[in-house]
């Protein structure tokens, strides 16, 4: 009984998250419902590097535009399916994080987080002027809507459904890697390298898995993106596009299979909202990084969490969640 308590949010959110377009069925705002669930699979992504290893990632644009430009131009050149640019797209952006990390993994705190930043500019400069392959800033037009079992997927509810179905796929296939040993491993190096070094982990190896698997997610996230569109240019993935991943992640919570989610739709959401002082979106996202980190540095979601599997666990009388290898960290009171 205590398990079932335990997975009753999840069950709930699923179960809300399939009947939106049941009840939602004005067309704009199916479409920015889409964008949210897309947000939320590139803040888990992103959660996945800052949230589980101890790393800060700010250039997380760079995997999301390569796996968009690798869909759009093999789709167009070669005519490859949705279905299998999908894995392909996540897997170039993966191999370009293995790029990254081999000569950078070993840098610390704002150092690694700097070359991140610069990496994901290089990245955009790449595609900006790689004119015979990208186009440039005009962008690659004219992305063919994804087909399944002879049906073309055009409308809002097809897209809304074919992401809500792979974001389910990732936080669900997150959660059984942070409770395997590799999971353990990303947690142990987080809260203590020193320690972990000592347990004999490996730690350039498990932080530079970590990094792939979090590129893998941001890449399948560019190619959903590339065909939701049916066109892509440089100005998708500024640096912009970055830090606004990341203050979903740090507003919802680092750290937790939910947080990213919450983030990204609220601020989703009040992107929308505000969107006739868009001009102003980062200095309005900068103040609220400032007020989470100041106020409740877990985010939306830390303490939640953290109670909710806490009272579950003592009910039920069960382990301590740590020997689970849970998907959150406590902060001193």
């Amino acid at each position: 009984m205590g398990r079932f308590w335990e997975k009753f949010p999840w069950f709930m959110l699923v179960l809300f998250l399939v009947s939106v377009p049941l009840w939602l069925r004005n067309e704009y705002f199916l479409r920015v419902a889409v964008v949210v669930v897309l947000y939320a699979l590139l803040a888990s992504s992103l959660n996945v590097i800052n949230g589980y290893s101890g790393l800060f990632n700010i250039g997380h644009a760079a995997f999301y535009c390569v796996g968009a430009y690798t869909a759009a131009i093999l789709s167009k050149k070669l005519g490859l399916s949705f279905w299998l640019l999908l894995p392909l797209s996540g897997t170039a952006s993966a191999l370009l994080s293995f790029f990254l990390g081999f000569p950078t993994l070993r840098l610390r705190g704002i150092y690694f987080a700097m070359t991140t930043l610069g990496f994901s500019e290089i990245i955009r400069l790449v595609v900006l002027n790689w004119t015979s392959l990208t186009r440039g800033p005009m962008g690659i037009p004219g992305i063919p809507f994804p087909s399944f079992l002879g049906w073309q997927l055009r409308s809002n509810v097809h897209f809304y459904y074919v992401i809500l179905a792979i974001t389910a796929l990732m936080v669900f296939l997150t959660g059984r890697v942070l409770n395997s040993r590799v999971g353990r491993a990303w947690i142990a190096i987080r809260e203590d390298e020193m320690a972990a070094k000592a347990m004999g982990i490996e730690v350039f190896k498990y932080r530079l898995l970590n990094l792939a698997f979090g590129a893998f997610w941001a890449g399948v996230a560019g190619c959903f993106y590339a065909f939701f569109a049916s066109f892509i240019s440089p100005d998708s993935f500024t640096l912009d596009e970055g830090f606004s991943i990341l203050a979903m992640v740090i507003l919802g919570g680092q750290g937790t299979l939910v947080g990213p989610i919450l983030g990204a739709t609220l601020l989703t959401v009040l992107s929308e909202i505000f969107r006739g002082i868009a001009q102003y979106r980062l200095i309005i996202f900068g103040i609220a990084i400032l007020l989470t980190v100041h106020l409740r540095p877990q985010g939306i979601a830390g303490n939640v969490v953290f109670s909710w599997r806490r009272d579950n666990l003592l009910s039920s009388k069960r382990a301590p969640l740590l020997a689970e290898g849970a998907d959150y960290h406590v902060t001193p009171s």
